[in-house]
């Protein structure tokens, strides 16, 4: 089925590329609404969907946490900070053909995986050390 390119797909497109930090939906809606006050949420939610649908964004579905866009769409790996809940790329080489060493005793095909890491960014570290040194 072919698309049209919406005036929204594209502001849209564009405000998650310019945010590149792994946005969640309402990140993406506030950059969009301050151009656009018109659109709405569900055109906002809608559309992402459909670009990473479409292969323009890339949805990351983070265990406990709401979906992050990513603007890269290559393959890569993250770390999400357990202090502020941001996600950032990891500095890596992807593992390629990573599914085609799983025993897979359920007959999956697989298509794809996403890897994410935990750990605690350096801002929230630095916020660690402040807070240990003041309560000293």
């Amino acid at each position: 089925m072919i698309r049209r390119n919406t005036v929204q797909r594209s502001v849209i497109l564009e405000a998650v590329n310019k945010l590149q930090c792994h946005a969640t939906a309402e990140e993406v809606y506030a950059e969009v609404v301050k151009a656009h006050p018109a659109i709405s949420r569900a055109t906002v939610y809608r559309n992402l969907n459909l670009l990473s649908q479409m292969g323009e964004i890339r949805r990351l579905a983070i265990p406990g946490s709401v979906d992050r866009y990513d603007h890269l769409c290559h393959d890569h790996c993250h770390v999400k900070c357990a202090r502020c809940g941001r996600v950032f790329d990891v500095d890596m080489d992807f593992v390629t053909g990573l599914e085609s060493n799983i025993r897979n005793a359920h007959g999956f095909d697989f298509t794809g995986y996403d890897i994410v890491f935990h750990g605690i960014c350096p801002q929230c570290q630095a916020k660690m050390d402040v807070q240990s040194t003041t309560s000293k």
